[in-house]
């Protein structure tokens, strides 16, 4: 696995959008102010449909109504 390479914020829109090509490519990238490392940007994963399907499982009472006692405690933060 190669080490991301650190960046200076884009200051323009130019270089931002040459960052966000070099991150299609497979690059990943850490911006950095001020020597300050701030953001890590790494290409996505494509969402392949379906790809996780029967491993989540919805409790069957899900959308049953909150108690009265927890639906207080986020109506009503102490």
């Amino acid at each position: 696995m190669l080490m991301p390479t650190s960046v200076n914020l884009p200051e323009t829109p130019e270089q931002l959008a040459a960052l966000v090509e070099r991150i299609q490519a497979g690059e990943e990238l850490v911006l950095t102010k001020a020597g300050i490392a701030i953001a890590r940007l790494v290409p996505t994963q494509p969402r392949i449909p379906s790809q996780d399907k029967g491993k989540v499982i919805i409790a069957d009472g899900f959308n049953a109504p909150l108690p009265d006692e927890i639906l207080n405690d986020f109506l009503n933060p102490a």
